[in-house]
């Protein structure tokens, strides 16, 4: 998963936020639309008005006319009647013969400009095909806004008799200054309901994600190696309870296994260092028994230089019981659990006292301070500082002038000790075996000092680490709290 990827949190947040946004934006717009389809509705209506209107006062004109009613006489007819209906009704209009020739206009005088003297041909083929011999086309010289109705007319006996136009302007100027004005309190009411709803989201996406921001905490928390404490919410979704629950369960399990894994690794380490310690205990048996075997078949009391032969047979077995006297040492410190002590000592003073055995003159001593008080076990530290002090000798070969320093020193609430040597360093494929039991690169010894330096620095919440150039030597470093 990309970590730059938004967190549930926020995208929840987001959508809330762009959910009022959308609605907002939709609202508008359907706000708009409506306003635009009533305004065009009105003037539909207020057209049809105007044109009923007029058509009345036409019919009666023509049954009160003494003129012949046809289509050559309209502009008698009408000669002034048409003024008369244009001022009562407070409309413009003009009338057509059928051809689309302009008869008359309620204008006083013509204006090319704005009156068609003659109806264009698709108007006037429009307007005989249609079922309510009525149409209504834009005005293209005046604009959208202006636009021309057509209605054929007829006399008493329902014979076509005109064309009466009339022209129409739709004014929206009142209708969008209202939509403007709706408009703008709408948008400062939905920008209140904005603010209120970017603090809604916060909280509630907060609310949301407070349970799955615990478990997450307790997942990154959750170890092998340690006892692993179950996720406890109340009040939580049934979907983050089935959560939790799982969670529970993966703990109980991980438990399990972890003990089983535990053991597993106990059994398995004991066997391999009973073959160790097997193995190394009958190194020092096989010479034993051929000494003594060869001494059987060569001894003879009448040999004078018995006394001789029996003092070096004596100082081989000696020196054989000592190997299997070390090797028991080790094995019986290795597996000692160093017992956790509340000791406050002087840093410093105890690892000069540890300093003191060894008697090389290439090590040298460094400390930023002379005293360091920390709680320590006295005796475990000793045994700290004077196997990585053996461990850096053993490592220098004969062939190059040796060269061991330790310094110790305070950073911020621990204590660092570090171990210096330029021996031959730890090449790639040794790294990760150093602190494992029995591991070992040296002749003699059995591997048991490092893996018995890190068991005593982790039993004080501590470690140990260390960094080697081959070729060039190893530093040990050596860290635990002071308190």
């Amino acid at each position: 998963m990309s970590r730059n990827s938004l967190s549930l949190r926020s995208r929840i947040f987001v959508y809330m936020i762009l959910l009022v946004i959308v609605a907002s934006i939709l609202i508008a717009a359907v706000t708009i639309y409506q306003y635009k389809e009533q305004s065009s509705d009105y003037h539909a209506q207020r057209l049809e008005r105007k044109e009923s209107q007029l058509l009345s006062r036409i019919d009666y004109v023509l049954r009160q006319t003494t003129y012949p009613v046809s289509t050559e006489n309209l502009p008698l007819i009408f000669k002034d009647k048409i003024y008369e209906i244009a001022n009562i009704q407070n409309i413009e209009f003009n009338l057509y013969d059928l051809e689309g020739t302009l008869l008359k206009s309620s204008r006083a005088s013509f204006e090319s400009d704005t009156i068609n003297r003659c109806i264009d041909a698709n108007i006037l083929s429009n307007l005989w095909q249609s079922v309510d011999k009525r149409v209504v086309v834009k005005n293209e010289q005046l604009g959208a806004d202006y636009k021309s109705s057509y209605i054929l007319f007829s006399d008493i006996k329902s014979k076509p008799l005109g064309i009466l136009n009339v022209p129409y302007f739709e004014d929206d100027s009142f209708n969008e200054a209202e939509l403007r004005e709706f408009l703008k309190r709408l948008g400062y009411a939905y920008l209140v309901m904005l603010l209120v709803a970017i603090a809604f989201a916060y909280f509630v996406s907060k609310f949301i994600t407070r349970s799955l921001k615990t478990i997450s905490d307790k997942m990154n928390e959750t170890r092998l190696e340690k006892q692993n404490k179950k996720i406890e919410l109340k009040g939580a979704s049934q979907e983050v309870a089935l959560l939790v629950e799982s969670y529970n369960s993966m703990i109980d399990e991980l438990e399990e296994s972890a003990v089983q894994l535990a053991t597993s690794e106990r059994e398995q380490a004991w066997r391999e260092m009973a073959k160790q310690v097997a193995h190394e205990i009958k190194n020092p048996l096989t010479p034993m028994r051929l000494s003594v075997q060869s001494f059987q078949r060569k001894f003879d009391p009448k040999d004078p230089d018995v006394d001789q032969k029996v003092e070096e047979f004596g100082k081989t077995l000696i020196q054989q019981i000592d190997t299997m006297s070390s090797i028991a040492s080790a094995f019986s410190n290795f597996a000692k659990m160093p017992a956790q002590k509340n000791e406050m000592l002087n840093v410093i003073e105890v690892i000069t006292l540890a300093l003191d055995i060894f008697s090389e003159d290439y090590i040298s001593f460094f400390k930023a301070e002379e005293e360091i008080i920390a709680k320590f076990d006295r005796t475990q530290l000793i045994r700290v500082v004077t196997n990585l002090v053996k461990n850096a000798i053993q490592a220098i070969p004969k062939n190059i002038d040796p060269k061991i320093e330790i310094k110790v020193f305070e950073e911020q609430e621990d204590v660092i000790i570090t171990v210096s040597d330029n021996g031959l360093g730890i090449n790639d494929q040794n790294r990760s075996k150093v602190f494992e039991p029995k591991f070992t690169t040296k002749s003699s010894g059995m591997g048991l000092g490092l893996p018995m330096v890190k068991n005593i620095v982790e039993t004080y919440n501590g470690s140990i680490t260390f960094t080697s150039v081959e070729g060039k030597g190893t530093t040990f470093e050596v860290r635990f709290p002071k308190n």
